[in-house]
């Protein structure tokens, strides 16, 4: 059963609403796992797990809101992106996905100009200084990246227990529009 995003209230709350159906469909990707199962690389990527993909997907959301909220964003250790260190568990990850969700909501509610100029320079050594783009734009992004990496998940959980995403959205009971 494909799932489908409420109706919005306007553009503000569309793209808002578009990556929380996305946000969902990552969750619902690890929905049941334990620990071991969140960890664990059913693929031949060296340190592709779902638990990583929750890490990497809520890191990447907050340092996109940190340059948006004008924050520094802390330094990230690339090696250990897409894996679970061993002290790290599934729901620990899914809370802080939960938190910076709540609170990329929050920034995006305080600004009243999604069309507003942003360096997004200081995100990455990789990004020329100077390099602007919207708060718009990052909503658009960040649907992107989490929509992309949420199909990456969907793979994994298929090749961890044969769980297809349509499975995981009936077992959810998920409804039809969110």
């Amino acid at each position: 059963m494909p799932t489908l995003v409420r109706a919005a209230a306007d553009d503000r709350d569309a793209l808002v609403v578009f990556l929380e159906e996305q946000r969902a469909s990552l969750r619902r990707a690890v929905h049941g796992l334990d620990d071991e199962q969140a960890a664990a690389r059913p693929v031949p990527s060296s340190d592709l797990c779902l638990g990583g993909l929750v890490k990497h997907v809520a890191n990447a959301e907050r340092n996109w809101v940190d340059i948006v909220a004008g924050r520094p964003s802390p330094a990230r250790d690339w090696s250990t992106e897409f894996g679970m260190a061993p002290e790290e568990t599934l729901a620990d990850l899914l809370t802080r996905y939960r938190k910076i969700s709540d609170e990329t909501a929050a920034v995006f509610a305080g600004i009243s100009d999604l069309d507003r100029a942003l360096d997004i320079g200081p995100l990455s050594a990789l990004i020329p200084d100077g390099t602007e783009r919207t708060p718009r734009w990052v909503l658009s992004h960040l649907i992107q990246e989490t929509a992309r990496h949420a199909g990456h998940a969907d793979i994994l959980r298929e090749a961890l227990d044969g769980s297809t995403a349509a499975d995981l959205v009936e077992a959810t009971g998920t409804p039809f529009f969110t």
